[in-house]
């Protein structure tokens, strides 16, 4: 299909693609065997630990009691002693800046010993605290460029692990980061306030039934991840991939994933092989990955792991990341995090299941066979509902940026609207409630398929619904609106506050209607739920989220809708949000609106370089390629009528006018980004959203219809069917 010399080149090199390295010998070594083996969890902290420092460290890891920071150097020693055996030669205090990546600081354990040699060692105060420059990450004004200390601060609730690398081993200690005035700049520190808060609330509801024993209740999340794999030559052929993430040009192939023939299929043997060893190197960071399979668009695939504690969750979703883009590189492939690397296909997404449970009282969203009749769950969950009622625009907020604008609303993800999907069991339960009283449940039934060797299936009590931003699916709440290359964090910091402050609501109401009388439970509960139903019910929508009828609905409703970053961000800075996360102590007022500032920088920014990158990629790759054909066509024109032959110059005619079009439109482009649209970043933003990102469009819209007419030998780019099907 391709005549151009580079695409030539990466298409010969993606077929010709041999192996860099001999393949895993996963018989020799059982998986279980070798997971969790680069993790310094609870299992080596019981052999290497004195009794009384173990214990007192899994206290504070399992029931959120307070560190004994006095304990420090016994646990250094342990910990250096363990990761020198793995060969570390380094450790790093490992954290989560601003940025929503993954940030680190590598300090040797070698210290001259005055003798011309060297001892390798590793304090309490080194384990406890480093010292980062945090003038160099954003901070919405939290800090100014020349005060430039920082701190990491070492979080026990997830646990250290050793990284290997081909020439080495570096010992990896997740840590929190604040500036030195004591504020969070990271997205570690406000999601662990906000599980300290979400505790607090809920063992106040585990109290009224009669729950005392004071288990830790802590929200945990299982993150699934989509992401594309593309030919590594592809992708450093298309300067707006390794560049911008995501390809700002390129016209629909003419097989896109119409045929819906990819999602579920055979995994191609490349991609197999890559999956079993980045599942290899997870395994062995005790990540504890469950799922993989084809995605929808050709190309894309997802991998989810199991629940775990929300804070453990966000760290290993990070190495997630990570570990795909570094193993994806061994197999001579790009791992596409961007949540829309390509257009007209399925973009990517991170659906986020939430949930909250204790050691003693498991899953508290589990409603059992019988929700109508568990009083508990149905707080709890009512609870939720009321939380995402009230606060739909800080959920839509925590999933904005440029990225998740290309996808959210397309008919491939939940749209801008936040809704709830209860589903028909549950749904059914809270209407009886409304209606005075629930007094049944539907039941799950069985699924017979009409084959005699088949076995009858058991049926769930109602259907899912892939469209909803937020489906209760059995047992949980998934979250469906985050964007691939977003860190969890943020989403789970705004659910476990909003569902804190819900609880506490719920709590408030039901302890001042039984003032301590248990027999006065079930009606107070009847009550509260009814009231909560009455006037949050609205969020409730089981149907078609992509129909416009929905769209029409919600807004009767007053559900906001929220389309752009641009739209949502400001949420944060409202005094609703302030007030919220300062009442539980989550983000003071200063953290939360640095966050707004921070969140519409990075929008613009990203904008500015994808506008830049449209600019360049039209002048020096597409517009000559143009010019030349256009040249070719002229020149046939001109000799055809030098010998006298009538023909017509409608491709000719077409070209030259896409031509003048891509110039126009580019250089147009040009004067606008060059234009600074406002005094405040959200006025900034805004023109970018409303100006730069139209004019990018038009850009785009030439270039696409150029590539669909250019002879293929003159095409510069790899095209979407290069890079989707050749594998």
């Amino acid at each position: 299909m391709s005549g151009s010399t580079s695409r030539q080149q990466a298409i010969a090199a993606v077929t010709n693609y041999q192996p860099i390295s001999p393949p895993l010998n996963f018989a020799k070594t059982p998986s279980s065997e070798f997971y969790g083996s680069n993790v310094f969890g609870l299992t080596e902290m019981q052999k290497r630990l004195p009794k009384q420092v173990f214990k007192s460290l899994k206290r504070t890891i399992e029931k959120g009691e307070k560190l004994d920071c006095s304990l420090a150097d016994t646990v250094a020693n342990a910990i250096k002693a363990w990761a020198i055996e793995k060969g570390a030669t380094h450790y790093a205090h490992v954290f989560y800046p601003l940025t929503g990546l993954t940030a680190e600081k590598h300090d040797s354990f070698l210290v001259p010993d005055g003798n011309g040699g060297a001892v390798a060692e590793f304090s309490g105060s080194a384990l406890i605290q480093g010292e980062p420059d945090a003038s160099s990450f954003p901070s919405g004004g939290i800090r100014a460029t020349f005060e430039a200390r920082g701190y990491t601060a070492w979080d026990v609730t997830s646990p250290a692990y050793i990284l290997e690398n081909p020439n080495g081993t570096t010992l990896c200690i997740p840590t929190a980061f604040v500036s030195w005035t004591g504020e969070a700049l990271d997205k570690k520190t406000p999601l662990l306030r906000s599980m300290q808060a979400i505790n607090v609330q809920a063992q106040r509801i585990l109290k009224l039934f009669g729950h005392v024993d004071g288990a830790l209740v802590a929200s945990t999340a299982g993150p699934e991840q989509e992401y594309f794999l593309i030919d590594r030559n592809f992708y450093f052929a298309r300067p707006d991939l390794y560049t911008a993430g995501r390809t700002l040009f390129g016209a629909k192939p003419p097989k896109g994933q119409e045929l819906e023939d990819h999602y579920f299929g055979a995994i191609p043997e490349r991609v197999l092989a890559f999956m079993l060893e980045a599942e290899h190197e997870l395994f062995k960071l005790g990540v504890p990955i469950k799922t993989r399979h084809n995605e929808v668009a050709p190309a894309q695939y997802e991998v989810a792991p199991i629940f775990e504690t929300a804070n453990l969750a966000t760290d290993h979703q990070q190495l997630i990341m990570v570990t795909l883009r570094r193993v994806a590189e061994k197999y001579g492939m790009a791992c596409l995090l961007h949540e829309k690397p390509f257009a007209g296909v399925n973009g990517s997404g991170k659906h986020v299941n939430w949930s909250l449970g204790s050691s003693s009282q498991g899953n508290l969203l589990d409603p059992g066979h019988t929700p109508h009749a568990n009083m508990q769950f149905l707080v709890f969950c009512a609870a939720v509902i009321r939380a995402v009622h009230k606060y739909a625009s800080l959920l839509r907020a925590v999933v904005a940026h440029a990225g998740n604008d290309h996808r959210l609303g397309a008919n491939e993800a939940p749209p801008a609207i936040i809704s709830v999907f209860l589903g028909d069991q549950l749904t059914d339960v809270f209407e009886q409630i409304k209606a005075g009283g629930a007094k049944s449940s539907k039941g799950q039934g069985t699924l017979t398929v009409g084959v005699d060797v088949l076995p009858p299936l058991p049926k769930d009590a109602g259907d899912r619904n892939r469209t909803s931003p937020f489906a209760f699916t059995g047992n949980r709440f998934e979250f469906r609106a985050v964007g691939s290359s977003q860190s969890i964090a943020g989403p789970l910091v705004a659910m476990n506050t909003i569902v804190s402050e819900s609880l506490d609501y719920c709590a408030t109401v039901l302890e001042k209607a039984t003032g301590g009388d248990v027999a006065k439970l079930p009606g107070a509960v009847q009550t509260l739920l009814k009231e909560i139903y009455d006037k949050h019910g609205a969020i409730v929508f089981n149907g078609d989220n992509y129909a416009e009828a929905w769209h029409q609905e919600a807004a009767k409703r007053g559900l906001p809708n929220f389309k752009t970053t641009v739209d949502s961000l400001p949420t944060l800075g409202t005094p609703e949000i302030i007030e919220l996360f300062e009442k539980y102590h989550v983000l003071s007022k200063r953290e939360t609106e640095s966050r707004m500032d921070i969140y519409l920088e990075q929008y613009i920014k990203t904008i500015n370089v994808e506008a830049k990158l449209t600019v360049e990629i039209s002048k020096t790759m597409i517009f000559p390629a143009a010019i030349r054909y256009q040249g070719e066509l002229a020149t046939t024109c001109a000799n055809l009528k030098a010998i006298g032959y009538t023909f017509d110059t409608d491709t000719l005619d077409k070209v030259t006018a896409l031509v003048k079009e891509l110039q126009d439109t580019t250089a147009a482009l040009e004067k606008i980004a060059a234009h600074h649209g406002g005094s405040g970043l959200l006025e900034e933003a805004t023109y970018y959203s409303t100006k730069v990102v139209p004019a990018m469009l038009t850009v785009r819209k030439a270039a696409d219809e150029l590539e669909g007419i250019v002879a293929d030998d003159h095409w510069p780019l790899p095209t979407y069917q290069e890079m989707l099907f050749i594998k």
